[in-house]
C-alpha cells in the first residue's frame, strides 16, 4: 500500500478543504502539522521535480513569514539548494497543503488535480 503524507496547518482553510476531500474519498494518510515539522529536503526535491523545477511553486508566497523575510526580493538570486534548505527548516514558508502519495505530489489544493491521487 502506498504511504501518503499530507503536510497541513489546521487553521488554513485550504488545508481544511483538502482534509475533508481526502476523508470523503476514504483516503488513508498521515497528517503532519507543517508548522511543527517541515517537509524534508528529499521530499522538497521530489516535489520540485513534480513542478518541473519551478521553485516558486513550493513557497507560500502569501504567508506573513515570506513577506517578513523579504523572500520575493531575495528569490531571483537564491540558489535551489539555499531555497530547499530554507523551506526544510521552516514549514511556514512551504505552500500548503503539501501532499506526497507514492510517485505523485501536489502543493495547494485543486480538486481536479487531486482526483488523480492513488
Amino acid at each position: 500500500m502506498v504511504k501518503t503524507k499530507i503536510y497541513q496547518y489546521k487553521k488554513c482553510s485550504t488545508c481544511v478543504k483538502a482534509i475533508k476531500y481526502l476523508d470523503k474519498k476514504k483516503f488513508n494518510y498521515d497528517s503532519i502539522d507543517i508548522t511543527e515539522k517541515a517537509p524534508s529536503k528529499m521530499e522538497l526535491q521530489f516535489m520540485l521535480k513534480q513542478y518541473e523545477g519551478d521553485l516558486k511553486k513550493l513557497f507560500n508566497t502569501s504567508g506573513v513569514l515570506y513577506r517578513e523575510l523579504k523572500i520575493k526580493d531575495k528569490f531571483p538570486k537564491m540558489k535551489t539548494s539555499e531555497a530547499l534548505d530554507l523551506l526544510s527548516k521552516n514549514g511556514k514558508l512551504v505552500k500548503r497543503p503539501f501532499i506526497i502519495s507514492g510517485k505523485q505530489g501536489y502543493v495547494g489544493f485543486k480538486e481536479d488535480e487531486w482526483k488523480n491521487l492513488k
